[in-house]
C-alpha cells in the first residue's frame, strides 16, 4: 500500500538566506511586537516590553505607515535581516523569524499555517487595541508601561 506523503511548506525547505525578499517578506504576520519598545536592563540584559509603539504604527493593520523609509524616520528601527538574528534576542517568541531561525514552527495560527492573514486578530496575537503610542508617553515614564503579554507565545 503506497505511503502518503505531503509537501514540506517552502518556509520549512528553504534557508532563510536563500529566500526571495516577497519570501522574506511574507514571513512576517503582522503582530507588531516589534514595533513596541523595549527597555533593556544593563545590569543583566533583561529586555522589558512595554505597550507603548512607534508613532509610525498603523493601530488597525498593525503594518508601518511608511514601511519603505521607517529606519530614516526612526533611527532605533532595525531591518531585519537573515544575517542579523543573531542578533535580535529581544524579538517577540511568537515572531516567525525567530522561530525559523531557532528551528522551530509556526504557531497554528500564523497566516501562512492557517490562510487566513486575519486568524493573528482574532487569536489577539497582534498588538491592535492594546498600546499607546510613543508620543503620548513621556519617556521618563515608560518603566510604568512594562507588560508580558508580547512575550507569551501561544501555538
Amino acid at each position: 500500500m503506497p505511503t502518503e506523503t505531503r509537501a514540506v511548506p517552502w518556509w520549512k525547505a528553504k534557508a532563510l538566506a536563500d529566500m526571495t525578499l516577497d519570501e522574506w517578506e511574507s514571513l512576517c504576520d503582522h503582530c507588531a511586537k516589534c514595533c513596541l519598545i523595549k527597555l533593556e536592563d544593563e545590569a543583566d540584559s533583561t529586555v522589558y516590553y512595554t505597550d507603548i509603539a512607534c508613532d509610525l504604527l498603523e493601530g488597525a493593520t498593525c503594518q508601518c505607515k511608511d514601511y519603505r523609509n521607517r529606519e530614516t524616520l526612526v533611527p532605533d528601527c532595525l531591518r531585519l535581516t537573515p544575517d542579523n538574528l543573531d542578533q535580535l534576542y529581544w524579538m517577540p517568541p511568537s515572531c516567525a523569524y525567530r522561530l525559523l531561525h531557532e528551528g522551530k514552527n509556526l504557531p497554528t495560527w500564523h497566516h501562512l499555517v492557517s490562510g487566513d492573514k486575519q486568524s493573528i486578530q482574532r487569536t489577539q496575537q497582534s498588538i491592535a487595541g492594546r498600546f499607546v503610542y510613543a508620543s503620548a508617553v513621556d519617556e521618563a515614564h515608560w518603566e510604568e508601561h512594562v507588560v508580558t503579554w508580547p512575550l507569551k507565545r501561544k501555538l
